[in-house]
């Protein structure tokens, strides 16, 4: 099978069939999951902010028109297109429009950015992947501890600003780790001026670039896995901001996933290696070795001993836990693997009952014990078949099935794909995949 480069609008499946074991070197994007928080931090911050290594998925480029839509001044420059330039509102705009911030699960990143410049944000309820249900509890209950008002219907919510204004420091103890409130307290303290004292916080890569971004705007941040502080400091005026999105570690494990399947060996280059860490360990557990050095992650499975041990993959916020993105792309692998396996996700209830069913096309055979938790044993051996990437992270594990499963298997939703990925077909040919990009 050729591989042919089609166009991104053009191409409405991938095909994929298993071929030589992947080989190389290649480097992530930045993540999408840091790069939609820190565009909105940028807003909330109302100062210029040049932004480096956004990649160009279709939900950043969602959220930078979002931004533009609320008068955000916003560029790529040419010499440098993976650099966003955000530039402070200078005129009232009527708010994002519902459709377009209905598209992404993170509009509500913005709620604080549009709280300081207008006082109030009107938002649909989150969009994205269809994965469970996308509670705001949890975010209403920080505006409401500095005193906003949150009022909801079926279209949305509309969060208004506290007419008082108050030095006090504002105390919110989390019942669960969760990143989306983690990120509003941060972005809301950072608009209000207020100190904040955040229990429980979520410590992810992506929570901890926003702490980052903020302590070189001036703050001043203490963080703990029980106690997340947060104190502004003056500070001299700086024209522009420079932050960098870090890389894709969820790309960083599909990649590194891909290669485990196929028996391959690669360098995986543009990622933190305390990222991955999670990912790492599971795949040693499969006796897969792997490390990471320098930003670099190595996946040796020429090298590969398959331990029959069982991978016990549980999505978890705890620090250090493992990711919930990183669970489809380790199924894929444990098909392949001995042992009895057991995955576990109820962060997002929803999505084994998207990335089972189009396993089980492929020929996979597994036991669902509830709608968050299943088992099966490997190694299995699939068969290519027409597939659908359903959310963005069932594409990817499926294009990883698709490497070794006998025959072609096509993957249509590429939309879906590309949400998270602005081109992973392309990184996975680099590496050697027989992988193409077809108009039927």
């Amino acid at each position: 099978m050729t591989a042919v480069r089609i166009p991104p609008v053009a191409a409405e499946v991938v095909a994929v069939r298993p071929g030589s074991p992947l080989t190389g070197s290649v480097t992530v994007d930045g993540s999408k999951n840091a790069a939609l928080p820190l565009l909105a931090a940028a807003a909330a911050l109302n100062r210029s902010v040049q932004l480096a290594n956004v990649p160009a998925n279709t939900d950043v480029e969602t959220m930078v028109t979002l931004l533009q839509q609320t008068g955000w001044h916003t560029a790529r420059p040419v010499s440098d297109p993976d650099t966003v330039m955000i530039l402070p509102s200078d005129k009232s705009q009527p708010g994002p429009a519902a459709e377009t911030a209905a598209r992404i699960r993170a509009s509500y990143y913005l709620v604080p950015a549009l709280l300081g410049a207008y006082g109030r944000a009107r938002l649909p309820w989150p969009g994205g992947c269809r994965i469970g249900r996308r509670g705001m509890e949890q975010h209403f209950k920080v505006y409401e501890r500095f005193g906003d008002r949150t009022t909801v219907d079926d279209h949305g919510y509309v969060v208004e600003a506290a007419a008082s204004r108050t030095a006090e420091t504002v105390s919110i103890t989390l019942p669960f780790r969760s990143r989306g409130a983690s990120i509003a307290a941060l972005l809301r303290a950072a608009v209000t001026g207020r100190p904040l004292r955040l229990g429980q916080p979520n410590l992810s890569p992506e929570v901890l670039s926003v702490v980052g971004a903020l302590r070189m705007a001036g703050w001043e941040c203490r963080v703990s896995e029980s106690v997340l502080t947060l104190v502004p400091r003056p500070s001299a005026p700086v024209e522009t901001i420079a932050w960098r999105v870090p890389g894709d570690k969820i790309e960083a494990g599909t990649l590194a996933c891909a290669v485990a399947v196929t028996g391959g060996d690669a360098r995986i280059c543009g990622v933190s290696g305390d990222d991955v860490t999670p990912l790492v360990t599971a795949l040693r557990q499969l006796g897969v070795p792997a490390g990471t050095e320098d930003g670099v992650l190595t996946v040796r499975a020429q090298a590969a001993r398959p331990t029959g041990k069982p991978l016990r993959a549980v999505a978890s916020l705890a620090p250090g836990g493992l990711d919930a993105d990183f669970e489809p792309p380790l199924m894929a692998l444990a098909l392949t693997r001995p042992g009895t396996h057991l995955f576990a996700d109820t962060i997002n209830p929803g999505r084994h009952g998207n990335l089972l069913p189009q396993l089980a096309r492929l020929g996979a055979e597994i036991h669902e014990h509830s709608s968050t938790e299943c088992r099966f044993t490997g190694p299995q051996y699939l068969n290519g078949a027409g597939v659908e990437a359903t959310d963005i992270r069932t594409g990817s594990a499926l294009l990883i099935a698709g490497l070794t499963a006998r025959g072609v298997t096509t993957l249509g939703g590429l939309e879906q794909l590309r949400r998270g990925h602005a081109d992973l077909p392309t990184k996975l040919h680099a590496l050697g995949a027989d992988i193409c990009e077809v108009t039927p």
